[in-house]
């Protein structure tokens, strides 16, 4: 199985995931929050991320690069923007 592209393993599964509504915050919030709950989350959980910050198409991928994170789906909602970040089995050291 693939997600972009990407072999999911048994770091990285489909599930479980957690929602988080940040429509309507501004930068750096959107990326502060992600962190936080990304940090306090278990490996292999994907997090959904709904922003309505235009800067969050740049500042969430970035984040995730600069953060070991795996971005798996970044879209267009209805509101504003979606986007699933996945949380790996091994994290890079700061």
């Amino acid at each position: 199985m693939e997600i972009l592209g990407r072999p999911v393993t048994p770091e990285l599964t489909p599930e479980p995931e957690d929602i988080l509504d940040l429509k309507g915050l501004k930068c750096p919030l959107p990326v502060l929050k992600s962190r936080k709950r990304l940090s306090g989350m278990a490996v292999g959980s994907r997090l959904i991320v709904e922003t309505t910050d235009p800067l969050a198409i740049i500042d969430i991928p970035h984040f995730c690069r600069e953060d070991g994170y795996i971005l798996l789906s970044s879209e267009a909602s209805a509101t504003g923007h979606r986007f699933v970040i996945g949380k790996p089995g091994q994290m890079p050291t700061r």
